[in-house]
């Protein structure tokens, strides 16, 4: 399995635009290609885009995790070259894209091969849960239910490798002992701590990181 980071506040790679937000996108061993959450804005996700190789219309699923515009903001932008990616939506959210089909996400449900979403905890955002070779790595737009919370539900499909995306205001850095990586990206207000207190497992996050799993 591989995630590439799309869209965030800080590049990896040169030629690469940042912007306030968070995108990845997974491409699982059956070549199937999901996006999680679009950024703020539509011309950087679609420049990134081209940028890294990726062409839009051969995604395959859209995933949001929660309702904030800096991760909503590229949707329609991505729509509109790629009219026929399945929608996945916390159920909160029906109302984001009228007219048009998307699966409600309530409850803990597979989203594809290996790929699963945590339902919408807290009634206010999902994260993904990925099953690799490694274990599990757990994937999060900005962990506004707390990152122990969404730990704790993505710990039922198996023993947790990372965990990657944003942590918001997180601070109880003993719930990430014992991870193999842990990847803080975007909305992370502790960043820089988690990185030196993890200098192993500590990975700093940008748009064109590409972590192989």
């Amino acid at each position: 399995m591989r995630i590439t980071i799309v869209y965030d506040n800080e590049v990896s790679q040169p030629g690469l635009e940042s912007g306030w937000g968070f995108s990845c996108l997974i491409e699982t061993e059956s070549r199937a290609l999901i996006l999680f959450d679009t950024g703020a804005d539509g011309a950087t996700l679609l420049y990134n885009m081209r940028e890294l190789g990726i062409d839009p219309s051969d995604i395959a699923k859209v995933v949001i995790s929660h309702a904030h515009g800096d991760h909503t903001g590229g949707l329609q932008s991505l729509l509109e070259v790629n009219d026929g990616a399945e929608i996945y939506l916390p159920s909160s959210l029906m109302a984001l894209i009228p007219g048009r089909k998307v699966t409600p996400v309530r409850q803990s449900v597979q989203i594809a091969e290996d790929v699963f979403s945590t339902g919408e905890l807290k009634e206010v955002e999902q994260s993904l849960v990925l099953r690799t070779k490694k274990g599990i790595v757990v994937l999060t737009g900005c962990s506004h239910p707390g990152v122990g919370e969404i730990l704790q539900a993505a710990s039922r499909l198996g023993r947790i490798y990372g965990i990657i995306g944003g942590f918001h205001g997180f601070y109880d850095f003993e719930r990430l002992k014992g991870l193999s990586l842990i990847c803080p990206c975007h909305c992370t207000q502790y960043k820089s701590e988690i990185l030196r207190l993890f200098p192993d497992s500590g990975k700093e996050c940008g748009a064109g990181l590409v972590l192989k799993f």
